[in-house]
This record gives structure tokens, sequence and C-alpha cells, in this order.
């Protein structure tokens, strides 16, 4: 199996403690960025940041549906670290500055890919997927930070 990796990146005009914050309510705004790929959200304990855990189901096709129940941790201020119990799916928040009242907002995802045919055509495909829903929530993320 090999390691598969999407990632996505957004320059945002919010200072980064605000986008930091926002990113790390996982009660209030985190249920209003998501798309329409995200289903069955509840936040399980915690809710915001580091301890939280929160369930979702994620929806990347048709046929591809992933039941999430989600552990964050922050190992630095500058990150949120999301894993998912249920599977080797790990997504990494990253949020620095960027200048004055900016902030660079990266997301990266890894998990273990399957094996022989299929797994070549998750390696080839799947990224380009997630990465797309993940442009979708950082677009929100701007949006709410913004206004």
């Amino acid at each position: 199996m090999a390691q598969v990796t999407a990632r996505a990146q957004r320059t945002i005009d919010a200072p980064a403690e605000r986008v930091r914050a926002a990113l790390a309510d996982y009660e209030t705004v985190r249920p209003t960025i998501l798309t329409e790929h995200y289903g069955d959200y509840r936040v399980e304990a915690g809710g915001h940041g580091a301890g939280s855990r929160v369930h979702w189901t994620l929806q990347a096709t048709k046929k591809r549906v992933r039941d999430q129940l989600v552990e964050v941790a922050a190992p630095a201020d500058d990150r949120l670290v999301e894993r998912d119990t249920n599977s080797s799916m790990v997504t990494t928040w990253t949020v620095t500055p960027a200048g004055t009242d900016r902030s660079m907002v990266a997301v990266k995802t890894t998990w273990n890919g399957a094996g022989g045919i299929g797994g070549f055509f998750e390696r080839a495909f799947a990224p380009k997927g997630l990465q797309r829903i993940h442009d979708g929530v950082l677009s929100n993320l701007d949006d709410v930070v913004r206004s």
C-alpha cells in the first residue's frame, strides 16, 4: 500500500489568529464551512481545538463514502491535526501569517492507499478530487472569517 496525499492552500485576508480560531471551532464554524460532500456531522466531545472528537461522513464520489470519527490534536500553535479513528486518514491544517491581516492556510490529507490496479487509480484520481473538496472548504472559510 502506498501513501496517497492531497493538498490545497489559499491566502485569506484575515489575521492568522482569527483563521485558526475559526478552523478550531468544531461547534459553530466548522459545520458552516463544510461542503455538500460532508454529512451526518456531529461533535461528540470538546468542540474547540485539541481534544475534540467529531463525526462526519465524507462522500468523495457517488460510490466512495468514508464514515469518519476524527480526533483533533494541536501539536503546534499554527497546526490542527485531524486523525480518523476508522482509517489511516490524517488531515493537517496549517495557518501562518502572510503579511498584515493576511494568512496562508494549507491543508494536507494523507492515507494508506489500496494496492494493485485499484490503488493505481486511487493514487491517480483521489488527490485531485479531495483537493477540490478542500478548495471548497477553504473558500467557505475565507467567506466566514472576512465577514
